[in-house]
């Protein structure tokens, strides 16, 4: 399917995007398919940052299950951890969530 993806243009005066970018396009909303995973994006973008137990509380998912969708959240490029002490923060990277608001932006 690749191949068949070239430089795009879908709204006047956007730039052309490669094929490869569409291809990270994807597998980011993809991540996203999950409402769980929706609901921690939400929280990281209204709160700034969230550690795990927080959003355990939050969700009223068990603490594995919410592990489980960060990962894929991480994986995906849309959030970064970092430890303080015994606890990894959870945060948005800008920069992903930039991207896919500007694919999708009129």
């Amino acid at each position: 399917m690749k191949e068949h993806l070239t430089k795009v243009c879908c709204r006047p005066g956007a730039t052309p995007q490669e094929a490869d970018d569409f291809l990270e396009h994807a597998q980011r909303f993809k991540a996203l398919s999950e409402p769980a995973r929706v609901a921690i994006v939400n929280r990281l973008a209204s709160c700034g940052e969230s550690r795990v137990c927080e959003l355990v509380e939050v969700l009223a998912l068990a603490q594995p299950t919410v592990s489980h969708h960060l990962r894929i959240l991480r994986e995906a490029g849309l959030i970064e951890c970092e430890r303080h002490g015994t606890c990894m923060h959870y945060r948005l990277v800008p920069a992903a969530i930039d991207e896919l608001r500007a694919t999708l932006a009129p």
